[in-house]
C-alpha cells in the first residue's frame, strides 16, 4: 500500500492491478487487460502464482508507479491511468525469481527484494533456502547487492537512510545492512529477536524509531523498539492452527494446506503496514486474503516516505 498526503491510498489488488482509494472512500482498479488476474482458486492463485500479482510497489518521482510482480516474476512500471511496461524479468543471465518488494530512497534510487527461485516458492520454507537477494536499481542499470537471505521480503531504511532492514520470513527474523555511499551493503546483523514468534512480512517505522511488524498467517502486529524489545500491538491468531503451524515449521514439514488454515479475521494473512493520513497517523493494515483495508489512529505518526513530499500530478 502507498499512502499520499491529500488521503488518497493506492493497494496492490489481487485482480493483477492497484486500487485506487480516494480519500472520500471512492475506489477504482487500474488493472490492464493484458494483465488480469485468471486464477481464482488457492493452489494457483496463493501457490503456483498465476497471472499478474503485483506485490511491492513505490512512487517513482513522476507519480508512475514501479512494482515488484510476484505472479509474472519481473519489476514493471505502471502509470496511474494502468498502461504498464516491463523493465526486466532476468538478472546477471537468469531468470529474477520471486520479485516481492520496491523501496525507493531519497536518492532516488530503487531497493528490491526476491524472496526465492524455488517453484513452488512454498518449497522455500521447509528447505529453509538462502537464495533470496536484494538488488539496486540506480542509473539505469540493477545490480544484486545482498544474498543469503532466507525469504527475502519487505525492506525499509532508517530515518538517516543509514541502515537498510530485510524481512527474512522463512527465518523468521529482521536483519541490517549498513548503506555505503555507492549503494553497497555492509555489516549484516540480526535486528531484534533472533527467531520471531511468526513469519515477519510487511514492516514500517514509526516517528520514534520502532519498527512495526506484520506477522502473516500468525496474523499479529508487533513492534521492535530500538533497544530490541517486542511489544504485541494486536493479535488477531488462531491459537491452535498457529500451534501447528509452528510445529510443522520447526519439523520442515510445512504444506499450503497447513498455511491456509491459519487466519485471522480482520485481514486474513496479514502481510504490509502502511502509515498515512496528513499527519501519519492513521495505519492500514493490508492483507493476501482479505477483501477489506481495517485502520485504526495510532499514538505515534510513522516515518515519511521518501515521496511524501514529492511534487507531481495526481490522478
Amino acid at each position: 500500500m502507498l499512502a499520499e498526503p491529500d488521503g488518497t491510498l493506492w493497494a496492490a489488488d489481487g485482480r493483477g492491478g492497484v486500487v485506487r482509494i480516494a480519500a472520500d472512500g471512492n475506489q477504482r482498479l487500474v488493472a490492464p487487460a493484458a494483465h488480469a488476474a485468471v486464477a481464482t482458486d488457492f493452489q494457483a492463485r496463493y501457490v503456483q502464482s498465476h497471472g499478474s500479482l503485483p506485490n511491492g510497489m513505490a512512487f517513482l518521482p513522476d507519480g508512475d508507479f514501479i512494482i515488484a510482480n510476484w505472479g509474472t516474476d519481473s519489476v514493471e512500471v505502471m502509470t496511474r491511468e494502468g498502461q504498464v511496461r516491463r523493465l526486466f524479468d532476468s538478472i546477471g543471465g537468469r531468470p529474477l525469481g520471486k520479485a516481492n518488494f520496491v523501496l525507493r530512497d531519497r536518492r532516488g534510487r530503487i531497493w528490491l527484494t526476491v524472496t526465492t527461485r524455488m517453484q513452488p516458492w512454498t518449497d522455500s520454507i521447509n528447505a529453509r533456502a538462502s537464495d533470496g537477494y536484494v538488488a539496486l536499481i540506480d542509473g539505469g542499470t540493477v545490480r544484486i547487492v545482498a544474498d543469503g537471505f532466507e525469504g527475502t521480503n519487505e525492506v525499509r531504511m532508517d530515518a538517516n537512510e543509514e541502515w537498510l532492514y530485510v524481512v527474512e520470513s522463512n527465518a523468521r527474523r529482521i536483519s541490517r545492512l549498513r548503506v555505503q555511499e555507492d549503494g553497497s551493503l555492509t555489516g549484516r546483523e540480526v535486528y531484534g529477536p533472533s527467531v520471531l514468534e511468526g513469519f515477519p512480512d510487511g514492516i514500517a517505522f514509526d516517528a520514534y524509531g520502532n519498527l512495526w511488524v506484520t506477522l502473516v498467517m500468525t496474523d499479529k502486529l508487533i513492534a521492535i523498539t530500538p533497544e530490541g524489545d517486542v511489544l504485541t500491538l494486536l493479535d488477531d491468531s488462531n491459537p491452535e492452527a498457529v500451534k501447528r503451524l509452528d510445529a510443522h515449521y520447526a519439523a520442515r514439514t510445512l504444506t499450503p494446506e497447513i498455511m491456509a488454515a491459519c487466519a485471522g479475521t480482520l485481514a486474513p494473512w496479514m502481510a504490509s503496514l502502511t502509515f498515512g493520513g496528513a499527519d501519519l497517523r492513521t495505519v492500514y493494515i493490508g492483507s493476501l486474503r482479505g477483501t477489506t483495508l481495517p485502520s485504526f489512529r495510532a499514538p505515534v505518526a510513522g516515518l515519511p516516505p521518501a515521496h511524501w513530499n514529492d511534487t507531481r500530478r495526481q490522478a
